[in-house]
């Protein structure tokens, strides 16, 4: 029988993208939606739910049926009083809204979870450990609506005219998307794919948009942000060694150290000097979420905790190193709520303040010419084209699918055209 989350190509549509309908397989007694969009300048998860509510409870409802639960969480930040009002009307009796605070990394699973159940997911380990299963809101939209992805809801901020949420088709370009934005305010620009803490520096502005793209940061070539994304490992790491004084605010403002997990950058840092045998400094490396936290918050130095902690991630792997503690034991710090970052100071430290901090959703038509499906926009193993070159399609037709017994996702037409070509992505001409 086939699964109508899978047929329709549903994944996380913030993360990673983990397939959806494989996530809700799962049992878990407490179903949490993800609104709490930590990054700066970001302003997607608010839109959709004032304008898609009704969407986003109904696929909310057939995923706590899919997976058991008995609860629903709702987490969005309490200073969007507005959102708030206007979801209470729709709230079914076993789903309650849980208003967080206005700091960085709320929107952090691991974070969500302990702050909505008093649970702390054991290092390396997922939301159902303790129970729990998390999504975010415009999948828990995807599934209500139950159509075919084509489209990807962002919110394109920064240096451009009019800072705007948008419908866009997957595989339109990033330049397509900031035109629609008003177009950039200064003549070279960069682009922070996903945000500005833990997004990836777009290499071109002809990048597609992918079915995980959640923002475009538009920032101006020389801004100070872009400069560190440009940071290569080798200037991470000779700098590292070289300025690093071991004060360990790295470590003290982590927020997977704050939960109690075995994690502390200062000891990667430490790695990069000393020792042969590194082992005991490493080892946590493994249970680092990339917030950049470290990196672009807590160091004095401006030096790259976090490159330094995925750095050691594989060595830590192959030598089998690991957590073996009990779960039970595990303890948040006395300042674990103190130690967060609220957003308008981790925007004044990242050079942000200057930008409008809005993102309405507005109906922009884009219309591109092409668009470029990449097989692999999720996780799991890159889909299979069921399309060749030359043949057309209509908006929502399957143009590949995953690997028989393999882990992944249906990709679909996003757009009425003809097949272009057929290699790692499916071009398609309008």
């Amino acid at each position: 029988m086939s699964d109508p989350i899978a047929e329709c190509g549903v994944v996380g549509a913030g993360g990673a993208g983990f397939p959806t309908a494989v996530k809700m397989n799962s049992k878990a007694e407490t179903f949490l939606v993800n609104a709490a969009e930590c990054e700066p300048l970001l302003h997607k998860d608010k839109e959709l739910l004032l304008h898609y509510s009704q969407q986003m409870m109904k696929g909310l409802k057939i995923c706590m049926e899919r997976v058991g639960a008995h609860k629903g969480i709702i987490g969005i930040k309490g200073k969007y009083e507005d959102v708030i009002h206007s979801l209470q009307p729709c709230l079914p009796k076993d789903v309650e809204i849980l208003p967080l605070t206005d700091t960085y990394p709320a929107g952090d699973e691991f974070i969500l979870v302990y702050d909505a159940t008093g649970r702390i997911i054991p290092p390396g380990g997922l939301p159902l450990d303790v129970g729990s299963v998390v999504s975010n809101v415009e999948t828990l939209i995807n599934v209500g609506i139950g159509r075919p992805v084509t489209h990807k809801y962002l919110t394109v901020a920064g240096a451009v005219e009019n800072p705007v949420t948008l419908r866009v088709p997957v595989g339109a370009s990033i330049k397509e998307c900031i035109d629609a934005a008003g177009g950039a305010t200064v003549p070279q620009v960069d682009v922070l794919m996903g945000g500005s803490m833990m997004g990836r520096l777009a290499p071109s502005l002809d990048e597609p948009i992918l079915k995980t793209t959640g923002g475009l940061i538009v920032l101006p070539t020389q801004h100070i942000l872009i400069g560190r994304y440009r940071r290569t490992w080798f200037h991470a790491d000779r700098i590292g060694k070289s300025a690093c004084d071991q004060c360990s605010f790295c470590t003290e403002m982590c927020p997977r150290h704050l939960l109690g997990h075995p994690i502390e950058p200062h000891l990667d840092m430490r790695a990069l000097m000393f020792a042969p045998d590194k082992n005991r400094m490493i080892a946590g490396s493994l249970y680092c979420c990339e917030c950049n936290i470290c990196s672009l918050i807590a160091c004095p130095e401006d030096l790259d905790p976090k490159d330094a902690c995925v750095h050691d991630k594989p060595i830590a792997r192959e030598r089998g190193l690991g957590w073996k503690g009990n779960p039970e034991d595990l303890r948040p710090h006395p300042l674990y709520r103190e130690r967060r970052t609220p957003i308008r100071r981790l925007m004044a430290k990242l050079g942000l303040m200057s930008y409008r901090n809005t993102g309405p959703l507005v109906e922009v038509p884009i219309q591109p010419k092409k668009v470029t499906l990449p097989l692999k926009q999720h996780v799991g193993s890159p889909s299979v084209p069921v399309v060749r070159p030359g043949q057309k399609v209509r908006t929502g037709d399957l143009v590949a699918s995953p690997p028989e017994g393999k882990l992944g996702a249906n990709i679909h037409a996003s757009i009425e055209g003809r097949v272009l070509t057929v290699d790692e992505a499916v071009v398609i001409e309008a």
